[in-house]
C-alpha cells in the first residue's frame, strides 16, 4: 500500500524528535550567515557566490543522503510526485525542522499520444515547488540593497543539497529559487524540475 502525504509528515516528525544530534537553530543561521559574508568578501561577485553555494550544498547533498536513507528506512519512491512529498516531508523536517508546502507539476503534454497523469508524474519536464513559510538559514538576516541588486540567492545552498541527494538515487534534477522571501517576494519558493533517470548509467545492483 503506498504512503500517504499525512503518513509522510509522521515519518518526518517522528524523525526529527528522535535525532540527538540537533544544532542550537541560532548558532546554525549565525554559522551559515558567516559562510555567506565568507564567501561575498572572498568572490566580490554575487553570481560566483550563488555558484559556490550550490556546489557547497551539492557536496553535503551526496553524503547526507545515506544518513537520510538509514534513519528513514524509506524505499523507493513510484514516481517523482512521491519523491516531492518525502523531500517537503520528510527531508525537509528531519533536517531542518521544517515542512515546506510542496506543489505538484506534470511534465508538459507529449504532440504524439497522450500519457496518463500517473506516468506523467515520473518522466522528464515533471516538477513541484517547495514553497517554505520559514527558512532557519535567514533567521536573523537582511540583505543590503548591493546584494538585491547583485542576485543573490542567500539560501542557495538547499539547491545543491537538493541536487546532490537526488543525483545519489539516480534522478538528474534542476533546482532554481523562484522567489526568497529576502528579496521582497511574498514567499520563498524552490523549483525542482527532473530532467532524466540515470538508472542506465549506473550498474545495477541484486536487491
Amino acid at each position: 500500500m503506498a504512503t500517504t502525504s499525512k503518513q509522510y509528515k509522521a515519518i518526518g516528525e517522528d524523525l526529527w524528535k528522535s535525532r540527538t544530534d540537533k544544532i542550537n537553530s541560532e548558532l546554525f543561521a549565525l554559522t551559515y550567515g558567516a559562510l555567506v559574508v565568507q564567501l561575498i568578501q572572498d568572490y566580490e561577485d554575487y553570481a560566483e557566490v550563488n555558484k559556490q553555494l550550490e556546489k557547497m550544498g551539492y557536496n553535503i547533498g551526496t553524503r547526507l543522503i545515506e544518513d537520510f536513507l538509514a534513519r528513514s528506512s524509506l524505499g523507493r519512491c513510484s514516481d517523482f510526485r512521491e519523491v516531492g512529498e518525502v523531500v517537503a516531508k520528510v527531508g525537509f523536517k528531519c533536517f531542518l525542522n521544517i515542512t515546506p508546502t510542496v506543489t505538484h507539476s506534470g511534465a508538459p503534454p507529449p504532440s504524439s499520444r497522450s500519457t496518463s497523469a500517473v506516468q506523467q508524474s515520473g518522466v522528464p519536464g515533471s516538477s513541484f515547488i517547495l514553497t517554505l513559510d520559514e527558512n532557519p538559514l535567514a533567521e536573523f538576516v537582511e540583505l543590503p540593497d548591493e546584494a538585491l541588486e547583485g542576485g543573490l540567492w542567500f539560501s542557495n545552498v538547499l539547491c545543491g543539497v537538493l541536487r546532490g541527494t537526488l543525483e545519489m538515487v539516480q534522478m538528474q534534477v534542476q533546482v532554481d529559487f523562484l522567489s526568497d522571501a529576502l528579496r521582497g517576494d511574498e514567499s520563498t519558493e524552490i523549483r525542482v524540475t527532473l530532467l532524466k533517470y540515470l538508472e542506465e548509467e549506473v550498474p545495477v545492483g541484486d536487491d
